[in-house]
Protein backbone atom coordinates (compact mmCIF):
# COMPACT_ATOMS: atom_id res chain seq x y z
CA UNK A 1 0.00 0.00 0.00
CA UNK A 2 1.36 3.40 -1.00
CA UNK A 3 1.66 6.26 1.44
CA UNK A 4 -1.34 8.60 1.56
CA UNK A 5 -0.68 11.65 -0.65
CA UNK A 6 -4.02 13.45 -0.39
CA UNK A 7 -4.94 16.41 1.78
CA UNK A 8 -3.79 15.67 5.33
CA UNK A 9 -6.45 18.03 6.66
CA UNK A 10 -9.06 15.49 5.54
CA UNK A 11 -7.46 12.98 7.90
CA UNK A 12 -7.95 15.33 10.85
CA UNK A 13 -11.58 15.87 9.86
CA UNK A 14 -12.10 12.10 9.47
CA UNK A 15 -10.78 11.46 12.99
CA UNK A 16 -12.73 14.37 14.47
CA UNK A 17 -9.63 15.89 16.08
CA UNK A 18 -6.53 17.84 15.17
CA UNK A 19 -3.63 15.51 14.44
CA UNK A 20 -1.26 18.46 13.85
CA UNK A 21 -0.05 17.02 10.55
CA UNK A 22 0.79 20.47 9.14
CA UNK A 23 2.78 21.68 12.10
CA UNK A 24 2.36 25.31 13.14
CA UNK A 25 -0.49 25.97 10.70
CA UNK A 26 -2.70 23.71 12.81
CA UNK A 27 -2.49 26.27 15.63
CA UNK A 28 -3.81 29.12 13.46
CA UNK A 29 -7.34 30.11 12.31
CA UNK A 30 -6.27 29.04 8.80
CA UNK A 31 -6.53 25.39 9.83
CA UNK A 32 -9.35 23.81 7.73
CA UNK A 33 -10.49 21.83 10.79
CA UNK A 34 -11.50 25.14 12.41
CA UNK A 35 -13.85 25.87 9.50
CA UNK A 36 -15.12 22.34 8.90
CA UNK A 37 -14.83 20.23 12.07
CA UNK A 38 -16.80 17.33 10.61
CA UNK A 39 -15.96 14.28 8.52
CA UNK A 40 -15.26 14.84 4.81
CA UNK A 41 -17.61 13.59 2.13
CA UNK A 42 -21.27 13.91 1.24
CA UNK A 43 -22.52 12.58 4.58
CA UNK A 44 -19.87 14.19 6.73
CA UNK A 45 -22.35 16.38 8.58
CA UNK A 46 -24.75 13.52 9.30
CA UNK A 47 -24.96 12.21 12.82
CA UNK A 48 -23.98 8.57 12.95
CA UNK A 49 -24.19 6.13 15.83
CA UNK A 50 -20.70 5.47 17.11
CA UNK A 51 -20.25 1.89 18.32
CA UNK A 52 -17.57 0.84 20.79
CA UNK A 53 -15.70 -0.90 17.95
CA UNK A 54 -15.86 2.25 15.81
CA UNK A 55 -14.43 4.27 18.69
CA UNK A 56 -11.56 1.80 19.08
CA UNK A 57 -10.88 1.82 15.34
CA UNK A 58 -10.84 5.61 15.17
CA UNK A 59 -8.34 5.75 18.05
CA UNK A 60 -6.04 3.34 16.23
CA UNK A 61 -6.32 5.22 12.93
CA UNK A 62 -5.73 8.55 14.66
CA UNK A 63 -2.51 7.32 16.28
CA UNK A 64 -1.24 5.73 13.07
CA UNK A 65 -1.91 8.90 11.11
CA UNK A 66 -0.41 11.16 13.75
CA UNK A 67 2.93 9.36 13.58
CA UNK A 68 2.73 8.35 9.90
CA UNK A 69 2.87 4.59 10.51
CA UNK A 70 1.48 1.79 8.34
CA UNK A 71 -0.69 -1.00 9.77
CA UNK A 72 1.93 -3.76 9.52
CA UNK A 73 4.53 -1.73 11.39
CA UNK A 74 2.01 -0.53 13.93
CA UNK A 75 1.08 -4.15 14.74
CA UNK A 76 4.76 -4.91 15.28
CA UNK A 77 4.99 -2.01 17.71
CA UNK A 78 1.95 -3.32 19.57
CA UNK A 79 3.39 -6.85 19.77
CA UNK A 80 6.61 -5.40 21.17
CA UNK A 81 4.64 -3.33 23.71
CA UNK A 82 2.68 -6.40 24.86
CA UNK A 83 5.88 -8.31 25.58
CA UNK A 84 7.33 -5.47 27.66
CA UNK A 85 7.01 -5.40 31.44
CA UNK A 86 5.33 -1.98 31.41
CA UNK A 87 1.67 -1.17 30.79
CA UNK A 88 1.01 -1.94 27.12
CA UNK A 89 -0.51 1.43 26.23
CA UNK A 90 2.30 3.36 27.91
CA UNK A 91 4.97 1.24 26.21
CA UNK A 92 3.30 1.72 22.82
CA UNK A 93 3.56 5.49 23.23
CA UNK A 94 7.21 5.23 24.26
CA UNK A 95 7.99 3.18 21.16
CA UNK A 96 6.41 5.59 18.67
CA UNK A 97 7.85 8.61 20.46
CA UNK A 98 11.35 7.16 20.20
CA UNK A 99 11.19 7.06 16.39
CA UNK A 100 13.85 9.22 14.75
CA UNK A 101 11.46 11.17 12.54
CA UNK A 102 9.22 11.98 15.49
CA UNK A 103 12.21 13.09 17.58
CA UNK A 104 13.53 15.38 14.83
CA UNK A 105 10.08 17.00 14.80
CA UNK A 106 9.85 17.18 18.61
CA UNK A 107 13.27 18.84 18.76
CA UNK A 108 11.97 21.58 16.48
CA UNK A 109 14.14 20.92 13.43
CA UNK A 110 11.16 20.20 11.17
CA UNK A 111 7.79 21.86 10.52
CA UNK A 112 5.90 18.57 10.78
CA UNK A 113 6.52 14.85 11.19
CA UNK A 114 6.20 14.44 7.41
CA UNK A 115 8.89 17.09 6.94
CA UNK A 116 11.09 15.32 9.50
CA UNK A 117 10.54 11.98 7.76
CA UNK A 118 11.65 13.52 4.46
CA UNK A 119 14.80 14.96 6.06
CA UNK A 120 15.73 11.56 7.49
CA UNK A 121 14.98 9.76 4.21
CA UNK A 122 17.30 12.14 2.36
CA UNK A 123 20.14 11.45 4.79
CA UNK A 124 20.26 14.87 6.45
CA UNK A 125 20.22 13.51 10.01
CA UNK A 126 23.04 11.96 12.04
CA UNK A 127 22.64 9.81 15.16
CA UNK A 128 25.71 9.57 17.37
CA UNK A 129 27.78 10.92 14.48
CA UNK A 130 26.51 8.31 12.02
CA UNK A 131 24.17 9.08 9.12
CA UNK A 132 20.79 7.39 9.55
CA UNK A 133 18.19 7.46 6.76
CA UNK A 134 15.55 5.24 8.39
CA UNK A 135 12.66 7.32 9.82
CA UNK A 136 11.50 4.44 12.04
CA UNK A 137 14.93 4.08 13.66
CA UNK A 138 14.32 3.73 17.41
CA UNK A 139 16.44 5.97 19.58
CA UNK A 140 17.83 4.96 22.95
CA UNK A 141 18.39 7.20 26.00
CA UNK A 142 21.65 9.09 25.54
CA UNK A 143 21.55 9.17 21.72
CA UNK A 144 22.48 12.47 20.07
CA UNK A 145 20.80 13.81 16.93
CA UNK A 146 22.48 16.33 14.64
CA UNK A 147 21.52 17.91 11.31
CA UNK A 148 23.83 17.64 8.32
CA UNK A 149 25.64 20.91 7.65
CA UNK A 150 24.19 21.53 4.19
CA UNK A 151 20.58 21.31 5.42
CA UNK A 152 21.10 23.86 8.19
CA UNK A 153 20.60 26.81 5.83
CA UNK A 154 17.36 25.39 4.42
CA UNK A 155 14.49 27.89 4.72
CA UNK A 156 12.05 25.33 6.13
CA UNK A 157 14.55 24.24 8.78
CA UNK A 158 15.22 27.86 9.70
CA UNK A 159 11.48 28.52 9.96
CA UNK A 160 10.96 25.42 12.12
CA UNK A 161 13.74 26.47 14.50
CA UNK A 162 12.44 30.03 14.66
CA UNK A 163 9.00 28.76 15.66
CA UNK A 164 10.32 26.15 18.10
CA UNK A 165 12.86 28.41 19.82
CA UNK A 166 10.00 30.30 21.48
CA UNK A 167 8.50 27.07 22.86
CA UNK A 168 9.65 24.53 25.41
CA UNK A 169 11.13 21.36 24.01
CA UNK A 170 9.68 18.04 25.21
CA UNK A 171 10.98 17.28 28.74
CA UNK A 172 12.65 14.02 27.67
CA UNK A 173 14.74 15.88 25.07
CA UNK A 174 17.49 18.49 25.08
CA UNK A 175 18.33 20.77 22.15
CA UNK A 176 20.94 23.32 21.13
CA UNK A 177 19.72 25.28 18.11
CA UNK A 178 23.06 27.05 17.67
CA UNK A 179 24.76 23.70 17.08
CA UNK A 180 21.74 22.10 15.33
CA UNK A 181 22.07 19.26 17.78
CA UNK A 182 19.76 17.54 20.24
CA UNK A 183 19.71 14.61 22.65
CA UNK A 184 17.22 11.87 23.43
CA UNK A 185 17.78 12.01 27.19
CA UNK A 186 15.26 9.42 28.35
CA UNK A 187 12.01 7.69 27.49
CA UNK A 188 8.94 9.89 27.94
CA UNK A 189 6.31 9.31 30.61
CA UNK A 190 2.69 8.86 29.49
CA UNK A 191 1.50 12.09 31.12
CA UNK A 192 4.25 14.07 29.35
CA UNK A 193 3.04 13.18 25.86
CA UNK A 194 0.29 15.47 24.62
CA UNK A 195 -1.72 12.87 22.71
CA UNK A 196 -5.52 13.34 22.62
CA UNK A 197 -6.10 9.66 21.86
CA UNK A 198 -7.50 6.92 24.08
CA UNK A 199 -4.63 4.46 23.83
CA UNK A 200 -6.56 1.92 25.90
CA UNK A 201 -9.03 1.67 23.00
CA UNK A 202 -6.17 0.51 20.78
CA UNK A 203 -5.07 -2.07 23.35
CA UNK A 204 -8.61 -3.43 23.58
CA UNK A 205 -8.97 -3.51 19.77
CA UNK A 206 -5.80 -5.53 19.20
CA UNK A 207 -6.48 -7.79 22.20
CA UNK A 208 -9.68 -9.23 20.74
Amino acid sequence: MARYTGSVCRLCRREGMKLFLKGDKCYTPKCPFEKRPYAPGQHGRDRMKVTHYAKQLRSKQAMKRTYGIFEKQFRKYFSKAVKAKEVTGTMLIKIVESRLDNTVYRLGFALSRAHARQMVNHGHVFVNGRRVNIPSYELKPGDTIELEEKIRSNSDVKQAIEISSSKNVAPWLEVNYDLFKGSFVRMPEREEVDLPIEVQDIVELYSK
